[in-house]
């Protein structure tokens, strides 16, 4: 299924995405509860540095860091096919508790889809998060790259015919031989074409 690295196509996916997340260590890791902290706006004071980041929350967007491997991500707060005219409770819920920010962002880290869960305290701007493996988005991803090869197999055929068909020329009239067979009847070659 995963011929495009051989094609020069780079996938946005490994191709056995659900063992890399099961079997890999950073994963593993990643995918137990582990305390998240914001990293924006650390010069700023901390009032300041709570309402911008709400505002880029709202906005759909803030940077976070995994404190226990040191992992920072940028993460966006909408469905994986773009950005909305609207940030959705599916992604960001400020109404579940008033001191927190219920968040969830689904992309691909390392070649895997996944999903961030967790939630940050609107003060202290620390919380605690978990990543888990995104199997809608794992096929939508694989679709694409199934859609890719096939897409450019074709597209290879076509060239390979288009060669093939250049290279036929055809004999001319002029051309055309004969020769006396065992019998002493004379036999003309049909016209024909000569792939060269």
């Amino acid at each position: 299924m995963f011929h495009l690295l051989h094609y020069g196509l780079m996938p946005r996916v490994v191709q056995d995405q659900s063992h890399k997340f099961e079997t890999d260590e950073l994963f593993r890791k990643l995918s137990e509860d582990t305390e998240i902290r914001v990293t924006s706006y650390r010069d700023k004071s901390p009032e300041e540095r709570s309402q911008r980041f709400i505002n880029d929350v709202k906005e759909g967007h803030t940077c976070v860091a995994f404190l226990n491997t040191g992992v920072n991500l940028m993460l966006q707060f909408y469905p994986p096919s773009g950005p909305t005219d609207k940030v959705t409770k599916e992604y960001v819920d400020f109404d579940k508790d008033p001191s927190k920010v219920v968040l969830k962002s689904r992309f691909i880290m390392n070649g895997v889809c996944v999903q961030m869960k967790g939630w940050i305290d609107l003060k202290r701007l620390d919380g605690v998060a978990r990543l888990e493996f995104d199997y809608d988005l794992a096929d939508q991803e694989d679709r694409v790259v199934r859609t890719r090869l096939r897409e450019y197999e074709e597209r290879q055929m076509k060239n390979e015919f288009s060669i093939a068909g250049s290279q036929l020329m055809p004999i001319q009239s002029n051309q055309l031989s004969s020769s006396t067979g065992p019998e002493g009847s004379r036999i003309h070659h049909a016209h024909r074409y000569h792939p060269y």
